[in-house]
């Protein structure tokens, strides 16, 4: 095998070992995004549900005002 066909074999060789750490990096980081993603629509599922109770609470009160103010 020629000095020029040794260097190119290891110049590819070095190339897909990059590809596969930054795949391995990608794979990663893709992970990490899903999660947050997750994490996110909880909060968001959670603030609808604080809206919605809070909501509830002051359609209470204003329920309870008109009664007094009729009374």
């Amino acid at each position: 095998m020629s000095t020029e066909n040794q260097s190119n074999i290891e110049a590819l060789e070095s190339k897909v070992e990059e590809l596969l750490a930054l795949s391995k990096k990608l794979s990663a980081e893709n992970a990490e995004l899903k999660q947050q993603l997750q994490d996110t629509k909880g909060d968001r599922a959670h603030l609808f549900e604080q809206r919605e109770q809070v909501r509830n609470q002051v359609e209470s009160m204003i329920t309870r005002l008109k009664t007094i103010e009729t009374a």
